[in-house]
């Protein structure tokens, strides 16, 4: 009598999931000492570095500083966080806000993924 073979391996099924990498900001809201340019630019000249941000993002001058531009950009990279939380940070850190974005392009620029 022959006797029966134990199957030790079974064959396994998954089902590729994409998955989309979380982001995070590259500096923080108020890491002005990692760039002093951009901090100075936005101390003394924040029109300046407003359309800046606007520029490098392909937006109007004038939308350099909004709610949505912050948002658009965190939404772009998979930043996380949320219209209430940017609308908080513009409306209370607006200068701490745009030059977090500057910092964040030029980071991004740099690595070559903006």
């Amino acid at each position: 009598m022959a006797t029966p073979s134990v199957v030790t391996l079974q064959p396994q099924y998954a089902v590729a999931v994409p998955t989309v990498s979380s982001s995070v900001w590259q500096t923080g809201l108020t890491d002005c000492c990692s760039d002093c340019g951009v901090c100075c630019c936005g101390m003394f000249c924040f029109p300046c570095l407003a359309c800046q941000v606007a520029g490098d993002m392909g937006e109007c001058c004038l939308c350099g500083t909004s709610v949505a531009m912050r948002t658009l950009y965190r939404t772009r990279y998979n930043i996380p966080g949320s219209i209430c939380s940017d609308f908080c940070v513009t409306t209370w850190c607006l200068v701490c806000s745009v030059c977090q974005m500057k910092r964040d392009i030029n980071r991004r620029k740099q690595m070559g993924i903006f």
